[in-house]
């Protein structure tokens, strides 16, 4: 007999807790094979094809597109076993591969399909089939109608973050009627419910606030969602700002001499090589000279790791707002490599296209904000890393050349460092090596 499994959201890199779903690539009543993607979905970090560690027959789907889960919520339930697929390959049906994102686990060069099942001249599952399975098993899922999510625990919350919302309100849940299949409380029930409406059909009252708590006065004026990839800007930034005792230093460099080397370069065949992929160059260079720049704190153990390698990350404005991919091993990079990489991860940012492990992982980072049109800038650390490195436009400024005041091509550098793992010396170390560097790219030469 059938066994039915329940997949449920997988944790889909560091530091995420929740996913929205974007597009079904599955319906109920389909056959799936291990590994198929069966739903896609948009993290804070990227667009992800989730496949299912199961073969078998979808007999459920939990929430519709545009719905905001938890990882660890129920995604969808797959009836495995014999009779549940036409002539099923064993590995099909009776085993899951453990895979939670496509390219990592089993490794399948078919293509999957999609497929209905028809046993006995019916179009959907046949209730006994699934009714007889394991005591594990869900209840059919008549396909008319969506399957409900399972109320958890006394109040029918199933979101932890809809409960970190009351509670950081002191809202009572137990007397929030939610608006949900099964009394489920939805974010809208209590942002309802703090805003002073009702949330319950029936018309009863939403919500009984915590004895001790003020009334809270409804903001006007437009309300922004702070999630997904806004929410985990804000959260990373807020959390650098909490534990990170930064200093920011910066220098005004004559990049004269750095353009010009970059036109010669450029004016041979071969491919060409960006102001970007110089500059970090000039970076790997000094963290090699200053490598206590590249590494992070542990609090844990109360110690500071010095990183062997360079992952370095670099800023890329997309309409889905400011993303930080991460060119691995930079230090082993030619500027033609590294030119070559910075453009094929912008173009994924700029797609929505960027794997998890292409946004994590980094070391140390680069801010070309004079793309903005602005000069200088006082960066936040993009935590846990211990160090930015900021740089402002070029552009023609009097300087003083040669002792000669000149029209030259001007750069501001910001250096932004955990003054727990050095000194001012150190930074100011740092960035003179990089501002010597644009100035005079011979002393890159001199140093490799």
């Amino acid at each position: 007999m059938p066994q039915v499994l329940e997949f449920k959201l997988p944790d889909l890199g560091e530091g995420l807790t929740e996913a929205e779903i974007v597009r079904w690539l599955v319906a109920v009543g389909d056959v799936v094979e291990i590994d198929q993607p069966v739903v896609e979905v948009e993290t804070a970090k990227a667009m992800v094809e989730v496949p299912c560690p199961y073969g078998g027959v979808v007999t459920a789907r939990f929430g519709e597109e545009g719905t905001e889960l938890p990882v660890g919520a129920p995604l969808i339930t797959v009836a495995v076993g014999s009779g549940t697929t036409p002539e099923p390959e064993p590995a099909e049906t009776t085993s899951g591969s453990g895979n939670v994102l496509v390219g990592y686990g089993t490794d399948h060069s078919r293509p999957a399909r999609r497929r209905r099942v028809r046993p006995a001249g019916t179009a959907q599952v046949a209730p006994a089939a699934v009714a007889a399975a394991a005591p594990t098993v869900v209840a059919p899922v008549v396909p008319a109608a969506p399957a409900a999510p399972v109320a958890v625990g006394p109040v029918p919350v199933i979101s932890p973050l809809v409960r970190k919302l009351a509670r950081d309100n002191g809202l009572d849940l137990r007397a929030l009627h939610g608006s949900g299949p099964q009394g489920l409380i939805l974010r809208a029930d209590v942002e309802a419910a703090l805003a002073g409406a009702s949330a319950a059909p029936d018309a009863r009252p939403a919500v009984s606030a915590a004895p001790d708590a003020a009334p809270r006065p409804a903001a006007q004026g437009e309300r922004i969602p702070l999630k997904g990839l806004r929410g985990l800007v804000a959260e990373k930034l807020s959390r650098s700002r909490r534990e990170i005792p930064e200093a920011t230093c910066w220098v005004d460099a004559d990049a004269t001499e750095l353009m010009a080397a970059r036109a010669a370069m450029n004016a041979v065949d071969g491919p060409k090589i960006s102001v970007l992929a110089l500059l970090a160059r000039i970076c790997t260079a000094a963290l090699a000279k200053y490598p206590e720049l590249n590494s992070t704190v542990d609090l844990a153990a109360n110690e500071i790791v010095r990183l062997p390698a360079v992952h370095l990350g670099f800023a890329a404005q997309t309409e889905r707002g400011l993303m930080v991919p991460v060119v691995r091993d930079a230090q082993d990079r030619s500027p033609e490599s590294l030119s070559a990489e910075f453009a094929r991860l912008t173009e994924l940012a700029r797609s929505g296209k960027l794997a998890p492990s292409d946004l994590t992982g980094g070391t140390f980072t680069l801010n070309n904000y004079g793309v903005f049109g602005v000069d200088g800038s006082t960066p936040i650390i993009n935590h846990p890393e211990a160090a930015m490195l900021g740089v402002g436009r070029i552009i023609p400024k009097p300087w003083v050349h040669q002792g000669e005041l000149a029209v030259r091509k001007v750069v501001q550098l910001s250096l932004t460092f955990d003054h727990r793992v050095c000194d001012g010396g150190a930074a100011g170390g740092f960035l003179r090596y990089v501002a010597d560097c644009v100035e005079n790219p011979a002393v890159l030469l001199r140093g490799l």
